[in-house]
């Protein structure tokens, strides 16, 4: 498969390296031709022709002319004839000066960068468009070679094969850092050791793209090509969030981020393709900026925040949604003396109701979100086996003990979870001092690990074993919280006689969380790429499925359906960012929005002159005019022709003035 070869600037127009090579060297074995001219120079017969001269002196005198004329004239034709002859040979044995590389079978793939960051304009086209139109004029069109993208893949075509396709790309929001594409790139070449493998990478070559770890991959020559715009300038719109509300309005704050130089830029909001409102973002130092909007409270809202700017476009648009606010239920069990929960749980976000054991209507656990089991003594084990089912269809279950309990049924509970059991009390006093802040309960609660803590303490508590991770826990380790997802249990009872947690700071974040992770609303909006689980509180029939719909465009996204919701999951599939219509049976029934990430708005790049894995070139063209160099064929048979040829005017001139 043929291919293109790049060297250092200083080799590529030093021809020491070069030797003169030969087509066909076998032919050589014709110089044993050359005995021919020899044999009939030295042995041929010579014939004499008498002629009377009548002085003996003259003659003896033109005897000695003509025998050193004879002999001066038959090594110059001698010689002559035999370099002649020589001169024929070299030129059908077909001479030539090349490099080494450039008589190897070649391979070559070549990497093109189609993300987002290649929108930058050149002299009014994107660097994404200036690299394909010098690929479709610079590649030989009968060459074949492998070219693969972030997103696409075309093995061993021609220029001719893909250049509609190429043609036809768009810059996306998948970036291959320099690792991947090194793998993708071996991947494409054949496993014979003896080919000359060269990968050319054409890309900015932005921070981003860096790795930790470069695996070295022998027998492969890498050239990269560094395609930067003319301007290094963007502003980005990089996120919005709900900055605070009254009860008639909320308040969003738009942050904006900039690179090289800028100034104020109007930021718009739309409601659907309607202009609401217009303002302008003025940048700091730091070439941050923010624009806030006041929207309505109680109002479905379709939004969209839109600027214009000359860099990349991928980031002048913000989707985000606003729809009903669908309330949480939560039951608690038990106590209905403690009030702590229903502080945290108010009107405004969940359904909150609390009843005692012996009052239970167990029809009622199907339609909850959240069901907290609160200072029980004994589970029964009705209960046990509703809560599990209950669990199974996808509810959330926390567990707080009583001070004293009944092992056995609540063992029989909570061996369902993580293989929970509850093995002994222990009497005394301890203090909560660790906080697991990796933990998704606590993601985005705390700005920084807490030290100066004012720890909540507990007279007594049990001990456990378990295969949940600890998300709370004593001095010395023994857990306080333990639980993920669907599954939460407290080692101690949370009354004031015996635990001072639910007076702490703690306790809000912490409960609030589980409660909300119970039943994942729609944000504001999410980040395609990222892994993302939504909850949409309906029931679906038999067979039945829910559908996201933008425009024309129709996506059915991986979901799970459970007795009171449908669990959407999103990850890599989705790729067009916008806000999408949740349809049931063609109906609408919410908004939600994604956004592409931000992380290539950052315009700052890798050094590539400094790095040592890979030779550099300004562009495309200059590679191929190395390459050109570096691969080309210098023939030399045509000048062996033409000395034989003049070799053969010698030899006329010798037999003709030569007497």
């Amino acid at each position: 498969m043929p291919t293109v070869a790049i060297k250092d600037e200083m080799s590529i127009f030093d021809n020491s390296t070069q030797e003169m090579q030969f087509k066909y060297p076998e032919l050589f074995w014709a110089l044993f031709l050359l005995l021919i001219p020899i044999f009939i120079h030295l042995f041929q017969l010579r014939r004499f022709k008498k002629t009377p001269f009548t002085n003996v002196k003259f003659l003896k005198k033109v005897v000695s002319e003509s025998r050193q004329s004879n002999t001066l004239k038959k090594w110059l034709l001698l010689f002559t004839r035999m370099l002649l002859l020589a001169a024929f040979i070299f030129a059908f044995a077909q001479p030539f000066f090349a490099e080494k590389s450039a008589l190897k079978q070649k391979e070559t793939v070549i990497y093109l960068d189609d993300s987002f960051s290649m929108q930058l304009k050149e002299e009014g086209t994107t660097l994404l468009e200036n690299a394909v139109q010098e690929l479709i004029k610079k590649l030989p069109k009968e060459e074949r070679f492998s070219l693969f993208t972030n997103t696409k893949t075309f093995r061993n075509n021609t220029i001719q094969d893909i250049q509609n396709e190429l043609l036809a790309l768009n810059p996306g929001n998948r970036q291959l850092k320099l690792n991947e594409i090194y793998l993708k790139g071996k991947t494409l070449f054949s496993a014979d050791n003896a080919t000359n493998k060269n990968l050319i990478i054409l890309s900015d070559f932005q921070q981003l793209m860096a790795s930790s770890q470069m695996d070295s991959f022998q027998n492969i020559s890498s050239h990269w090509v560094a395609l930067r715009g003319g301007e290094v300038k963007n502003v980005a719109i990089d996120s919005a969030y709900i900055e605070s509300e009254t009860s008639e309005n909320l308040n969003l704050l738009v942050n904006l981020s900039g690179s090289g130089d800028i100034e104020n830029i109007p930021v718009s909001l739309f409601n659907g393709e309607k202009l609401i409102a217009k303002t302008s973002a003025s940048f700091n130092d730091s070439k941050n900026g923010t624009a806030s909007f006041s929207i309505p409270k109680n109002e479905a809202f379709d939004g969209k925040i839109e600027i214009s700017d000359s860099g990349l476009t991928y980031d002048n648009l913000l989707y985000f949604s606003i729809g009903k606010k669908e309330k949480i239920k939560v039951l608690a069990i038990g106590d209905a003396q403690n009030r702590f929960l229903s502080r945290i749980f108010t009107k405004d976000e969940f359904v909150f109701t609390t009843t005692e054991l012996r009052n239970l209507n167990y029809s009622n656990l199907v339609n909850q979100h959240l069901i907290i089991l609160n200072n029980l003594q004994q589970i029964p084990s009705s209960l046990t086996t509703s809560l599990k089912a209950f669990t199974d269809n996808g509810g959330h279950l926390i567990i707080i003990p009583a001070a004293d309990i009944d092992l056995n049924s609540y063992n029989l509970l909570t061996s369902n979870y993580a293989s929970t059991t509850f093995l002994q009390k222990v009497r005394d006093e301890r203090e909560i001092t660790n906080i697991s802040f990796s933990h998704p309960l606590y993601q985005n609660v705390f700005e920084k690990n807490v030290t100066n803590f004012q720890y909540p303490k507990t007279s007594e508590f049990y001990k456990i074993k378990t295969g949940a991770p600890t998300v709370l826990a004593f001095q010395g380790n023994e857990p306080f919280l333990v639980g993920g997802k669907s599954f939460f249990l407290f080692t101690t009872s949370l009354s004031i006689q015996n635990s001072n947690f639910i007076n702490s700071p703690l306790v809000v974040p912490t409960f609030y969380n589980m409660a909300v992770g119970s039943l994942k609303l729609a944000p504001l909006y999410s980040v395609l790429g990222q892994p993302v689980s939504i909850d949409v509180p309906t029931s679906l029939a038999q067979d039945d499925i829910l559908k996201l719909k933008k425009g024309d465009y129709e996506f059915i996204p991986q979901q799970q359906s459970l007795s009171n919701k449908v669990s959407l999951s999103f990850n890599e599939s989705l790729q067009e960012d916008g806000s999408y219509a949740v349809l049931q049976n063609e109906k609408p029934i919410k908004n939600i929005s994604f956004n592409y990430n931000r992380k290539e708005s950052n315009l700052s790049y890798l050094n590539v002159t400094e790095q040592k894995m890979a030779s550099t070139s300004t562009s495309i063209s200059s590679l191929f005019e190395s390459i050109e160099k570096d691969n080309s064929v210098t023939e030399l048979w045509k000048w062996f022709v033409i000395l034989a040829l003049a070799l053969l005017f010698i030899e006329v001139l010798i037999q003709k003035y030569l007497k």
